[in-house]
């Protein structure tokens, strides 16, 4: 009898500590995410987005499961590099409402209303996964706006790909998707307790190359995985990137002059690298560059990816774009 009653002691503690420890960073995660927060009243409703720095504009546009803060990393690099970063929430992600019938163009389009409303004429578009359909649109619908376009691991697929040639090969990811991703007590579970359970299935990495990647970027995987807690204050972008993602057309993709730079890696789990190299085929003069390893989270080569950009960015800027229509393969 002693031994029951000392079982439900140390279980209601446990609840209680787990209890505790939910909400006390379902507190720390929402004090986060409004400390850079704004909202913006624009012609296409309330959008949210944060900023840093000063110069050209560029117009970071998060993946899925994200917001706004997803892109922070990049303005900490693009900032010092000498360029005004707006990272925009898309619609149904934190602050950012969703319409009815949200569809790609509409979100290109509330991009160009949040531009208006903070006085940028012209902007250069960095789309990462989900962000590069509305990315490549805003420069389709609004090309005298878009001064560049960057595509990282883009969820944009070549014509006649499926969803079944983007997902993950992985037993989880039925459950994942079913069950864990619906509720925000169980993706903090998840996220806290066993977060490389998600590698391969949200952030569509191998998990050797995990294994392999040193401390820091390990932790930036997980950083990843683990700051899609809140959920709920997501899940609602989470649907509509399901049906924003879609075939490129190659006669849209002619029509864009701005200079391009796409990247990916070969072992994209969400096989990107297909969609970025049918882009830069078929935009005049982009350019490709592709890692051997580092899955969907370009693991190993974050400062690289980063550089990258920010040169093509300030060569756009000062307009020697000398390395455009040169593709690369990096180990």
């Amino acid at each position: 009898m002693n031994y029951v009653i000392g079982c439900v002691v140390t279980l209601l503690a446990l609840a209680g500590w787990v209890s505790a420890r939910y909400e006390s960073d379902h507190a720390e995660v929402t004090a986060r995410l409004a400390r850079d927060s704004h909202v913006a009243t624009t012609a296409c409703g309330p959008i949210e987005y944060s900023e840093v720095g000063s110069g050209p504009a560029v117009l970071a546009i998060h993946g899925a499961g994200g917001g706004y803060p997803q892109m922070a990393e990049f303005g900490d690099t693009l900032a010092p590099a000498g360029f005004r970063v707006v990272a925009v929430s898309r619609f149904g992600y934190l602050q950012t409402p969703s319409p009815i019938h949200a569809d790609v163009k509409e979100q290109a389009a509330a991009h160009a209303c949040l531009l208006d409303s903070l006085g940028i004429t012209t902007a250069a578009v960095f789309g990462v996964s989900a962000g590069a359909p509305s990315s490549i649109q805003f420069c389709l619908d609004f090309p005298a706006r878009c001064s560049a376009l960057v595509l990282l691991v883009p969820a944009a697929f070549p014509p006649g790909t499926t969803t079944k040639d983007t997902t993950p090969p992985s037993p989880y990811m039925s459950f994942v998707l079913d069950h864990v991703l619906g509720s925000d007590f169980l993706i903090w579970t998840v996220t806290r307790v066993a977060p490389r359970m998600l590698i391969e299935t949200v952030l569509a990495t191998p998990i050797e190359v995990y294994r392999n990647a040193d401390s820091s970027e390990q932790a930036r995987a997980l950083r990843i995985i683990q700051d899609i807690f809140p959920v709920s204050r997501r899940i609602e972008g989470l649907r509509i990137d399901a049906r924003m993602a879609a075939p490129l057309s190659a006669e849209e993709l002619q029509t864009i002059s701005a200079p391009t730079l796409a990247m990916s890696c070969a072992d994209d789990l969400y096989r990107t690298l297909a969609g970025a190299s049918y882009a830069a085929t078929h935009i005049p003069g982009a350019r490709l560059v592709t890692f051997q390893s580092g899955g969907h989270g370009w693991l190993g080569h974050d400062a690289e990816v980063k550089r990258e950009i920010a040169q093509f960015l300030q060569a756009v800027t000062s307009s020697n774009v000398t390395g455009k229509g040169r593709n690369r393969t990096k180990d």
